[in-house]
């Protein structure tokens, strides 16, 4: 495509995009779906330059009033991804020098939200947890995020899918916690790679996976995976159950789960019994009360620990919203627990990195319901033999309460994790 052409479609997402009304993969993957003459370097083009807006908004919203034209355009001119040369081939005169002056501003002289791109309501709970490391996290959230794959442990080990990631040009790195994992660099294409299509992997972020590795489900056991979403925990769980025993997959979306079945299938498990229910309350929920060994409750939440992937949330997001959202984690995490044994396992999760979502969720539920001991999950990593498990936790009992993980340090999206025990 031409340049000029190429920045006029990359304007034009950036403007749909900026209304907010839907997910912005949501946006771009429709764009993409309404304009399918676009090759594989023009998508990746036009959809890192719409993350690299939403990732610094702030910053292009200050240098964008001193350009001229539309508004989108010179946003997308900001956060253009590609040969410098190649997007200045597409420039007027006046707009190249207005980008060269945009180039030369230096970080030291900007304001604090101008480096930061986060809203101010998510910033003082950040420094507060951080302290000096909040510009460590910032840096990392304005950056993209690296690929992980989980290896489907029922089918395959991972030397051999690591060697048949390397017979296709693809260098995968262990992950340095999951024993489950790999870690590539770039972007490759992998949804058509021999390895993928027999089941041999996944896609999921190695913070995802210790999340399910936490559960320790045992074969045989019955398991639920109370908001299976798009089934990336369930497919983990069922693999680490070497498809025996049952586990359900909950979710209150029926499309979610429609859309796991092809997942499902080829994974090769013949455990995962995918329910679609209508609340937490639901019929299909109460006729296993306390039937059930193991519970994961990875809760619906702000999503904000995955800035990295999705940075159009920190701009749909707001307070109020995580206020309601904390409302309907605790009632959910309650529900959940009323399917447990005596001696079960409970995990509650989210992806978010505010206390709000997650302390004070599990410290308001142990304070509710003693009948459940609360288990040191730097501990239970441990056992699991998760390669230095006491850096990944924070909270009591010696740090090693919760399960807390942080892009910056764990190179990870970030993670908030608490277990229990039904006495």
């Amino acid at each position: 495509m031409h340049p000029k052409a190429l920045l006029e479609a990359c304007a034009e997402l950036v403007r749909l995009t900026l209304k907010f009304d839907h997910p912005a993969d949501a946006i771009v993957s429709r764009f993409f779906r309404d304009h399918r003459g676009l090759g594989p370097r023009e998508r990746a083009t036009m959809a890192e330059t719409v993350y690299t807006v939403l990732r610094k908004k702030l910053l292009f919203d200050h240098l964008a009033p001193s350009g001229s034209g539309p508004k989108e355009r010179r946003l997308a001119i900001l956060g253009f991804y590609g040969p410098g040369d190649f997007l200045r081939s597409a420039l007027t005169e006046q707009e190249i020098n207005w980008l060269d002056q945009c180039e030369k501003v230096s970080p030291n002289d900007l304001m604090e939200r101008h480096r930061h791109n986060l809203p101010e309501w998510l910033v003082q709970p950040l420094k507060e947890q951080l302290g000096s490391e909040f510009w460590a996290l910032a840096e990392c959230l304005n950056q993209g995020a690296g690929l992980d794959l989980r290896v489907n442990t029922f089918k395959a080990k991972r030397a051999e899918v690591q060697k048949a990631l390397a017979q296709s040009g693809i260098k995968a790195v262990d992950t340095p916690y999951s024993p489950w994992g790999l870690r590539i660099a770039g972007k490759p294409a992998l949804n058509k790679h021999e390895a993928f299509v027999r089941g041999d992997f996944e896609v999921q972020d190695e913070g995802s996976q210790l999340l399910s590795m936490l559960l320790d489900a045992k074969r045989g056991e019955m398991v639920v995976d109370f908001c299976a979403g798009a089934g990336g925990k369930t497919l983990a769980i069922g693999a680490s159950m070497r498809s025996t025993g049952r586990l359900y997959a909950f979710d209150t979306s029926a499309h979610r789960l429609d859309a796991f079945k092809s997942r499902l299938k080829r994974s090769g498990l013949s455990n995962v019994h995918p329910a679609a229910i209508a609340h937490e309350r639901d019929d299909r929920v109460k006729r296993l009360t306390g039937k059930i060994d193991r519970v994961l409750v990875d809760a619906p939440c702000s999503g904000l620990g995955t800035l990295r992937r999705n940075p159009d949330l920190k701009w749909r997001q707001n307070l109020q919203s995580v206020q309601e959202m904390a409302v309907k984690q605790a009632a959910i995490l309650q529900s959940a627990s009323r399917l447990l044994k005596s001696g079960g396992r409970l995990v509650y999760a989210t992806c978010s990195v505010l206390p709000q979502e997650n302390e004070a969720i599990a410290e308001a539920f142990s304070a509710e319901n003693p009948d459940f001991q609360p288990l040191p999950v730097g501990e239970l990593l441990a056992a699991l033999k998760v390669h230095n498990a006491s850096t990944l936790c924070s909270g009591a009992q010696d740090g090693q309460l919760y399960l807390r993980l942080w892009p910056h340090r764990h190179l990870t999206d970030g993670f908030f994790a608490a277990a229990w025990q039904r006495k």
